[in-house]
């Protein structure tokens, strides 16, 4: 940002003050940060790598206004008081019309709310603080520092202002054809918002972006009847295919204990260390379809894969990052129907990874107690509780006390006995006069199947299938297709669908997102209207943010980018960026109409072109402080690059526009509000001459 200042004005000491006044505001940042208890984590440093694109922007819209009256003859302090007084406005205008953009974010409810209250404060701060330093601060270093005669620029700066000048002289020429076309203008300016509302229906949209944060979740889950034993093997064969991967440093895993659906023996979890980011052999996505191929033929232990997210919302531990659950009065319409969805889910090719956490096939062994047999051979229904839970619990039979530690002994029997439903028949009973009786004389056992467990939500039976995107699926793309199956299936009224965890918090956000982003342009017309005491300039200065919404919805086509919750924070950072070109356009006309008695065409024209260096300045400054976002690559970039892109597309495309259309939208607005002034003093009059 400080080489742009120094390409449009070729001056050191210049170029000195928007630096002093950037580091000033940030360092004021971090002051404030500190008082409310605030961290840096990736959402305030994307606040504040965001904010030096705009703290400079005051400063150069400031030092600009200076430097032309210092260019014109005037001795430096009195350039510092009449160029500051003479920008006042506007910088104000810039300022607080940018802060009231995050009035809707800080008011936020849900989880998006708390995410992003951090990062609308810390911008918000970083604002004002280069509001106030950009009225008090930067005039007095122009006043201190400018001189005419330091303002010979050298040799650089020569060549960067014969360009300048050749840009300016194109844009003259072009400004005349584009005002003396307003139809095509108005044309081109109800295309942009056609075409923005177009692209956002058409891109697929998402919630968080995918992080790669170099660690993988892995889950087995193998027959509800398998045994610990048989998981350990399992499991040991999985960690030998995935340690033989070249991008996997270290796998650690377990048995049993919550892994997964159902959490029983019959599961198993895995935390895979990748290698750094920039070591691998491809990106994450590429790492883990490798992997699900490898996986495929481990016998008799399907393994679901998923990469660590630092965001994840709510939802029941499961497979995969997404759910779907199915709520019914039924049980056992569950049961029948899921099987059924879920089977059509894995036919899906926008998903991977799909299960149910049905598990319907356990083992289940009943002993029918015959009590007159047990009766006669002296068995008591507690001797039998008591014989097997000694067998089969944590009967507590003494504890061994050593120097430093203390070990309690339980009972069991042998692994021999315990590891099958047949091992009861070696279990013996107390009865009459101490005698031993085997367990088979006094109960007959049965053989069956039962739920390993029964899943609730609220006071309904729930069944919740899991499922990961393919790659390059965007969740609103999944969302469709599952819809769609639940279609196909025909599942019956009475069993009610919906997503869950993450993928409910998305559809959530994706019903918000239209008014979050009406909520931002209603605060930032309500604030221009109270600002300029005007219901028509606000129009005006707003007409710039078709072209930005168009321009960043198609930078996130180009590069192949879901609208996520992250772009769309971009987007409505668009508003108050974009807006600075009309703000300084029109603020800077309504003075010259009033001061020099131009007509509206011309003073819009004089204002376009006098305001078209720091229009410059300031978009560029904007721009270089969105590329470290959309350029940057490494661990968590997933959730920056979006951010970026969204806020270089729509300063790229509104520059490229707005320079043109604003002044036509002015000069077409200002002679509507003649044309009703005119009616509505002919009414006034007529109704007087009623009177008289």
């Amino acid at each position: 940002m400080i080489l742009v200042v120094f390409a449009f004005l070729g001056n050191l000491r210049a170029t000195f003050i928007p630096a002093a006044a950037t580091v000033a505001s940030l360092v004021g940042t971090f002051a404030v940060m500190y008082l409310l208890g605030y961290s840096l984590d990736n959402l305030s440093l994307m606040a504040l790598t965001i904010a030096t694109g705009f703290v400079v922007d005051d400063a150069i819209v400031v030092l600009e206004n200076v430097t032309r009256h210092l260019e014109a003859g005037m001795g430096p302090r009195r350039a510092a008081m009449v160029g500051a007084s003479e920008v006042s406005f506007t910088v104000v205008s810039m300022s607080l019309s940018l802060v009231a953009v995050f009035i809707p974010i800080l008011f936020m409810g849900g989880m998006v709310g708390r995410l992003f209250r951090e990062f609308a404060m810390v911008l918000s701060v970083a604002i004002l603080i280069s509001l106030v330093l950009s009225l008090t601060t930067t005039p007095m270093l122009c006043a201190l520092l400018l001189r005419r005669g330091a303002l010979r620029p050298g040799r650089i700066a020569l060549l960067l202002e014969r360009i300048f000048q050749r840009a300016h002289g194109f844009y003259a020429r072009t400004l005349d054809v584009a005002l003396s076309h307003p139809r095509l203008m108005l044309l081109l300016t109800a295309a942009s918002l056609a075409g923005s509302i177009w692209l956002y229906w058409l891109i697929p949209k998402g919630f968080f972006p995918e992080q790669d944060t170099g660690r993988i979740m892995a889950f087995i889950q193998s027959a509800p009847d398998s045994s610990f034993q048989a998981m350990e093997k399992r499991l040991k064969t999985v960690e030998d295919i995935l340690r033989s991967d070249p991008d996997v440093v270290s796998v650690a895993g377990f048995t049993g204990g919550g892994g997964g659906h159902g959490g029983g023996t019959n599961t198993a979890r895995m935390f895979i260390t990748l290698v750094p980011f920039g070591k691998r052999t491809g990106p994450l996505s590429t790492t883990l379809t490798r992997l699900r191929r490898k996986l495929a033929g481990a016998p008799g232990a399907p393994t679901y894969l998923q990469p660590a997210q630092e965001l994840r919302m709510g939802g029941r531990s499961s497979n995969s990052i997404y759910q779907y659950t199915l709520l019914s009065d039924s049980f056992d319409d569950l049961l029948r129907w899921v099987p059924r969805l879920e089977a059509r889910m894995r036919a899906l090719p926008e998903l991977v990874d799909v299960s149910a956490d049905q598990q319907k096939k356990g083992i289940m062994t009943t002993l029918d107690f015959d009590r007159t047999t047990a009766s006669r051979l002296g068995v008591t229904v507690e001797a039998l509780d008591d014989a097997l839970y000694g067998a089969f619990g944590q009967s507590l039979v003494g504890v061994s006390y050593l120097d430093l530690n203390q070990y309690r002994v339980v009972l069991e029997v042998e692994p021999r006995v315990w590891q099958s439903p047949a091992g009861l028949s070696e279990i013996y009973v107390p009865g009459a006069n101490g005698a031993q009786v085997p367990l088979a004389s006094v109960a007959t056992l049965r053989t069956g199947e039962a739920p390993l467990s029964v899943s609730h939500q609220g006071q309904f039976p729930a069944a919740t299938i899991s499922f990961n995107l393919s790659p390059g699926t965007a969740l609103s793309q999944a969302a469709a297709a599952i819809e769609a199956a639940r279609r196909d299936v025909g599942l019956p009224d009475d069993i009610r669908g919906a997503f869950a965890g993450t993928a409910q918090a998305f559809k959530s956000s994706l019903q918000n997102q239209p008014l979050l982003l009406l909520a931002a342009l209603i605060t930032v017309y309500i604030v221009l209207g109270i600002l300029y005491e005007s219901t028509i300039h606000p129009l005006t200065i707003l007409s710039t943010l078709p072209s930005a919404g168009l321009g960043a919805v198609a930078a996130l086509l180009a590069f192949r980018l879901e609208l996520s919750i992250i772009a769309i924070i971009g987007i409505i950072l668009l508003i108050g960026i974009v807006k600075k070109n009309g703000i300084m356009m029109v603020d800077f006309a309504l003075e010259t109409e009033r001061r020099e008695a131009l007509s509206p065409r011309e003073a819009i024209r004089k204002a376009c072109l006098l305001r078209f260096r720091p229009i410059m300045m300031t978009t560029c400054a904007a721009l270089l402080g969105a590329l470290p976002l959309a350029v940057g690559h490494g661990a968590g970039s997933e959730l920056r690059r979006p951010l970026g892109i969204a806020i270089a597309g729509g300063l790229v495309c509104s520059q490229a526009l707005t320079l043109y259309t604003t002044p036509v939208i002015y000069l077409a607005l200002d002679r509507l509000r003649w044309r009703f002034s005119r009616r509505k003093s002919r009414a006034a009059g007529g109704s007087g001459v009623e009177e008289k």
